[in-house]
């Protein structure tokens, strides 16, 4: 036994120099056959573990993302197969299950954009290009929708398990991954749109190129999913935790399915990130492939025991905050804020910045008597529509001085549906008007 373990912490050790070497120039296809050996018993549940580490040894989560590439190249006749969970054995509506689903649609759509890439280069009949040219534009659409649906369910509802189990690296490999695949779909989108600026050849050419290096990422992507990412999510989260998940999907939604209910039972508690012990227990770790279990003693995980919720905090249904955080929060927002309660009372006004004047004097004061005499009227008419749910919102704008002011009146409810108050927001938007072209975050500089 000890020999074998031997064994396999060798062959981990030897990928791991391998990938070095790819990473510090060496030439990919003298080190295939190396790779292919190393690789011949290893689990594909191994690989993200393996990608930490060689994090922790000073390769960047963006130069592992470039080696993606080649990783699933090399990857794809050694690990076929092997610890694949199969798709058949989830019931219709897990999470898991319809990510499967979708990489399915995936497949189909990167296959067919790069079989009609490929016909127009070669179609001399201009109606039948046109067709062509529609059949892609419709593709290439559908296909922008993975990364805010497939890709987008996987960053924002999955990657917080794995991270607070300490498996950043894997999150981190893998959104880097999706944001190069949604920046290549774009493109692709964008040549398709410009394709009358330039000769017809030059455009079939780029565009079939471009068609090709896409199809391959998207392929790419679900093979690594489909045999790294999601066993090593079926041997991880709990039924409470796919609960969790089901329970939010619909929000962000799905690439070509629609998924069916699924309930483990009203006894399986919801689990939320924040709300698990990030540290794997005796029951996860025997699930886990023995190879797994071994690099999991060997490597000990930073897992995130961070408690969300703290003994003076507020409970305000979508995170958790003190009164303190509160305070600085109303005044920092670059609108101010006015609550008036069901009995038409002035209860609260935010501090920082702030359009009119509003000063502790006026709470309590019945809000038609903070109007002008001649707008009361107004002011009552909106109220009334807003408790009888006649009108959803009331907006104005207004030139004072340099300002260019919006108001914005909305009525509020609580769960039984029952009037409890009017929000008034008000900000300046003159500055907002100026704005042109894009500033991404990327672009800021210190």
């Amino acid at each position: 036994m000890t020999e074998l373990l031997n064994n396999l912490e060798y062959k981990k050790e030897q990928l791991k120099k391998l990938l070095l070497r790819i990473h510090e120039g060496e030439s990919v296809e003298k080190l295939k056959e190396e790779f292919r050996t190393v690789l011949s018993n290893i689990s594909p549940l191994e690989i993200p573990l393996i990608e930490q580490e060689l994090v922790k040894e000073g390769i960047s989560a963006r130069d592992i993302a470039k080696m993606c590439d080649l990783h699933v190249e090399l990857f794809r006749e050694a690990v076929k197969g092997t610890g694949e969970v199969e798709e058949k054995d989830l019931p219709e509506g897990h999470p898991l299950k319809t990510l499967y689903q979708e990489n399915k649609e995936i497949m189909k759509d990167a296959e067919m954009l790069n079989l009609y890439a490929k016909t127009l280069a070669t179609t001399k009949d201009e109606r039948m290009r046109e067709e062509i040219l529609g059949v892609l534009e419709e593709i290439v659409s559908s296909l922008r929708m993975v990364g805010f649906t497939h890709y987008n369910r996987e960053e924002m509802l999955i990657f917080p398990y794995i991270e607070r189990r300490g498996l950043t690296v894997i999150a981190t490999v893998l959104w880097t991954k999706h944001d190069e695949i949604r920046a290549m779909i774009k493109q692709l989108a964008e040549l398709l749109r410009k394709r009358e600026e330039m000769p017809w050849e030059e455009f079939v050419e780029k565009f079939k190129a471009k068609a090709g290096e896409v199809a391959f990422a998207l392929s790419d992507m679900v093979f690594r999913e489909n045999n790294i990412f999601y066993p090593t999510l079926k041997a991880l989260l709990s039924e409470g935790e796919w609960k969790a998940i089901k329970m939010q999907e619909d929000e962000i939604g799905y690439y070509k399915v629609k998924p069916p209910e699924w309930d483990p039972g009203e006894d399986v508690k919801p689990l939320h990130p924040w709300e698990i012990n990030p540290e794997l227990n005796v029951e996860q770790l025997l699930t886990l492939p023995k190879e797994v279990q071994q690099a999991l003693r060997g490597q000990p995980l930073e897992f995130d025991k961070t408690q969300l919720k703290r003994e003076e905090d507020i409970d305000l249904g979508t995170g958790y905050l003190n009164i303190e955080e509160l305070k600085a929060i109303f005044e920092a927002l670059p609108v101010d804020v006015t609550f008036i309660d069901k009995d038409d009372r002035v209860r609260f006004f935010s501090p920082g910045e702030r359009i009119f004047t509003r000063t502790p004097s006026v709470l309590g004061r019945p809000v038609q008597l903070c109007h002008p005499p001649k707008s009361v009227y107004v002011v009552n008419k909106i109220l009334k529509a807003f408790k009888e749910g006649r009108k959803k919102e009331a907006t104005f704008w207004l030139r004072l001085r340099e300002k260019y002011v919006y108001i914005k009146y909305v009525p509020l409810f609580n769960e039984k549906g029952e009037y409890i108050g009017t929000l008034e927001m008000t900000m300046d938007i003159a500055p907002y008007k100026k704005i042109e072209g894009e500033k991404r975050l990327l672009d800021w500089r210190d």
